[in-house]
């Protein structure tokens, strides 16, 4: 990429009635996509909404499609682009366009809250606090990285192809609930939910939330697998069927006694 080189950018405009339009603009050696937004945005189209915060790839703010691929606009290097077309940017499909490249991910704060909350088990040392083993602590340690671009939940299909909006929280959320699960302190059950009102079924771990993880966090393998496990040995269990019919019939009984 010489320092006189310029690339074109097909740039959505609008709402859901938009349309793509098209800008050259200057490119150098370490630009990022959103750079060039940003350029255009100073010099051809200062009405352009994009919504972005500290360009290094930490807040999440700058999720984009880019020539059709979930990404952060700040982590997307322009030598890693073929710039002999046109590139696309454009909003991200599965949530609702505000303006321009700016949606509306309000849904997924929403959903997060349908989660029931940290609930601690009693302080089990003198002095009131808590004794974890550290491999405890380090295996939901990595769902603490996300960093909320909520791009696991614009690819994920069954969000964006099949609107389970109201049955399904997605992948983000997922990852969510299993740091909660997993936490070693926390003692609250969220089995039932995630199976019955949370769409946890839904998944059919395709694995593309964690293709798009700017965090690398595998989402599939360390977080929905198994929460999926978890949710399947409490509800199809055959000893455990047992043991809760067991004691279901010595309440009966001891209530009739």
């Amino acid at each position: 990429m010489t320092q006189e080189a310029k690339a074109t950018f097909r740039i959505w405009r609008g709402g859901p009635q938009g349309a793509f339009a098209e800008y050259a603009t200057p490119v150098s050696e370490g630009m990022v996509v959103l750079d060039a937004v940003l350029d255009i945005q100073a010099r051809q189209a200062n009405d352009l909404a994009v919504r972005w915060n500290c360009k290094a790839g930490r807040c999440g703010s700058c999720s984009a499609e880019i020539n059709g691929m979930p990404k952060l606009m700040c982590m997307t290097r322009l030598s890693d682009l073929p710039l002999d077309k046109p590139v696309q940017v454009e909003p991200m499909r599965t949530f609702p366009p505000v303006k321009d490249l700016v949606t509306d991910v309000s849904w997924n704060y929403a959903a997060k809250r349908r989660v029931k909350p940290f609930k601690p088990r009693p302080p089990d040392a003198p002095d009131g606090t808590w004794r974890m083993d550290q491999r405890d602590v380090d295996r939901a340690m990595e769902f603490r990285t996300c960093i909320e671009c909520f791009l696991c939940q614009d690819t994920c299909h069954v969000l964006r192809d099949h609107a389970k909006f109201d049955g399904f929280i997605g992948p983000r959320v997922l990852i969510h609930s299993a740091a909660l699960e997993m936490h070693p302190l926390d003692v609250e059950d969220r089995r039932e939910d995630l199976r019955r009102h949370q769409g946890l079924g839904y998944c059919n771990i395709t694995k593309c939330c964690t293709r798009v993880c700017p965090e690398g966090i595998k989402i599939t393998d360390n977080a929905i697998i198994p929460l999926k496990e978890r949710v399947a040995d409490d509800a199809y269990d055959p000893l455990r069927l047992a043991a809760r019919w067991i004691g279901q019939r010595f309440k009966e009984d001891t209530k009739r006694e």
